[in-house]
């Protein structure tokens, strides 16, 4: 039973990457011993709070969109797998930013940089000797607390802390190239993924036919060892990233930053992101390299927090880069001749927290009244993603999975679906009690096989957000999903 199940809640939370305080029940919600007995007042408090997080935690390990990393081993803090729907979702947005971002404009390129590049990329970038965080390390367990956060006594094995001084920590994975593990194979996971544009600017100039202003787009995994991470998927020791790096002519960029800004708050909203904000961030948070930064914020169940930010980054990158490598990274305009070392605008977007964003905005709970096909009353789960996002963007049914005919018709609709559209087939339980369960998946439209189709050709589509329903002729269910899909 629950509350005869002993264990070191807070070591066990922090182990599988959740934070204690918020009580996130991942592992707790999919096994045998159910919920945790709390005694701690205060946390259950925040517990109840965050109750919306817990659901949504929940629901991404029962549907599969996310799992905790290495789970049958118990986990690895700061890692996470994404499930069948999960890919779904995050290719569905990286696939909206490209097409966005590259396929729609004339004057945006893609590119695909390695992961592992020449150190000397880091070293003059600055990530080697700034990219830190400053820690607190127990003598006693040598566990690392960040600073702001360290308490008085170790909370892993109470050693005393309070007058240790703190150190600077390197957040970058390091590792090795070839087989000798000495100081001159020593390489590093990439940080970000903008190094592998500012380091390519001279061949995508060289191959193609872009002028001033013109851009590079790249989507890829990054690496951070944080130390903290926390807030599910928010933060993480992997993720992916969707980048620009769009350059200018000095002059012009305070022009295109206004831009930039606007056209990726936009791109949110016209998403369904409702609870987003723009935040100018202050001079004194500012990077070192920033002529100015605007962060585009979401309201998550635990705070306003930054899902891309647009940076002005003026010629810091190019020339740094110029300077340590001796290539010439400056632009010549062909019409006027002028040479210059061109700003760069950077808008940065973290997939996994704009994956996250969208699930919080799309869960939605609505009562359903008791005496519906015999039902008690009971909550209906829908996660109203926009239908351009949502994993499945139609589902079939057959009305009754025993009848032979509209199996077979119901295949055949499939079948013809899923070469346009990515389709469920669903034919388990009551017709009601499939509608729930890809209403809670977030597909946007079932579509029904009965008895009447078999007579003149039509089925029913059943909308998710508004449970209306429209007969629909066959022949014509790949244009109106299509004409749907569009909004």
């Amino acid at each position: 039973m629950a509350n005869d199940y002993q264990i070191n809640e807070r070591k066990y939370f922090e182990n599988n990457g959740l934070n204690f305080g918020f009580r996130y029940c991942f592992e707790f919600r999919i096994s045998n011993f159910g919920f945790i007995s709390f005694k701690n007042a205060q946390v259950m408090a925040q517990y109840k709070i965050n109750n919306l997080m817990e659901k949504i935690v929940s629901l991404c390990k029962r549907r599969g969109f996310i799992f905790p990393g290495s789970e049958i081993y118990g986990g690895l803090n700061g890692f996470y797998d994404f499930g069948p729907l999960g890919v779904e979702l995050k290719f569905n947005i990286k696939q909206e930013w490209w097409n966005e971002i590259v396929q729609k404009r004339d004057d945006v390129v893609g590119l695909s940089a390695a992961i592992i590049m020449n150190p000397k990329v880091w070293e003059a970038s600055g990530h080697l000797a700034g990219f830190s965080d400053p820690l607190i390390e127990c003598p006693k367990c040598h566990r690392r607390f960040l600073a702001d956060e360290a308490k008085d006594n170790c909370s892993e094995c109470g050693a005393d802390i309070s007058s240790l001084k703190p150190r600077q920590f390197n957040l970058m994975f390091k590792t090795f190239v070839g087989p000798v593990e000495d100081s001159a194979s020593v390489a590093y996971l990439r940080p970000e993924t903008a190094g592998g544009i500012f380091v390519n600017f001279k061949n995508v100039l060289d191959t193609s036919r872009l002028k001033i202003p013109f851009g590079i787009a790249q989507i890829g995994k990054a690496f951070r060892n944080e130390v903290n991470p926390k807030d599910f998927i928010f933060r993480t020791r992997e993720f992916e990233q969707m980048e620009l790096e769009y350059f200018v002519k000095p002059g012009d960029d305070k022009k295109h930053f206004k831009e930039w800004v606007e056209e990726r708050f936009n791109w949110y909203k016209n998403l369904g992101l409702k609870n987003i904000r723009k935040r100018e961030v202050p001079k004194e948070e500012l990077a070192h390299y920033s002529r100015g930064t605007t962060d585009i914020e979401y309201n998550f169940p635990f705070g306003w927090r930054e899902i891309e930010g647009v940076a002005n980054r003026g010629d810091f990158d190019l020339k740094t880069h110029s300077q340590y490598s001796g290539e010439e990274l400056s632009y010549t305009d062909p019409e006027s001749g002028e040479k210059y070392i061109p700003f760069v605008i950077e808008p940065s977007a973290g997939v996994d927290r704009i994956a996250l964003a969208f699930l919080c905005e799309a869960y939605t709970e609505e009562k359903n009244p008791a005496g519906q096909q015999g039902e008690k009353e009971s909550t209906r789960i829908i996660l109203k993603l926009h239908p351009k996002l949502a994993p499945y963007k139609a589902a079939v049914f057959p009305l009754l999975a025993n009848k032979p005919k509209l199996i077979k018709l119901a295949r055949e609709i499939y079948e013809d679906l899923r070469k346009h559209f990515m389709t469920a087939w669903d034919d388990r339980g009551n017709i009601g009690k499939r509608y729930y369960s890809q209403d809670e998946i977030g597909t946007p439209f079932c579509i029904t096989v009965d008895f009447q189709s078999l007579e003149d050709k039509t089925v029913t589509v059943r909308d998710r957000d508004t449970a209306k329903q429209e007969r629909v002729a066959i022949e014509e269910l790949v244009f109106y999903l299509k004409e749907k899909l569009k909004d």
